[in-house]
């Protein structure tokens, strides 16, 4: 098992910034993908950005230019550096954690932090 602590969310106006953390602790993968999901009420949970453990990263055309997802392997920690923040994109924010061995993977996911962006 994999458990997922995200912090960081909060409430900023149109134009700041934010940065969130998730730091994972557990059985942990030597190949593994950390990442950072969004969802709206009633919607679908959509992808932000993720990056593994060799450091490729892979982000949302929304967000492309804006956030910044980077890692730290030795403390197992991910994190986002949102930048020019705007309303939309107000969500609650998941980690996600993906492990792969012998060709299997393995998904986690975390609470979730509230990210609110005023105008």
């Amino acid at each position: 098992q994999v458990q997922l602590v995200e912090s960081g969310g909060g409430l900023v106006q149109a134009g700041g910034s934010l940065r969130l953390s998730c730091a994972a602790s557990g059985s942990m993968f030597s190949i593994n993908t950390m990442g950072w999901y969004r969802q709206d009420p009633g919607k679908q949970r959509d992808l932000v950005a993720t990056i593994t453990s060799g450091g490729t990263t892979n982000y949302a055309e929304a967000v492309k230019g804006r956030f910044t997802i980077s890692r730290d392997n030795a403390k197992n920690t991910v994190y986002l550096q949102m930048n020019s923040l705007k309303p939309e994109d107000t969500a609650m924010y998941y980690c996600n954690y993906i492990g792969t061995i012998l060709k299997t993977r393995y998904n986690y996911w975390g609470q979730g932090t509230q990210v609110t962006v005023s105008s």
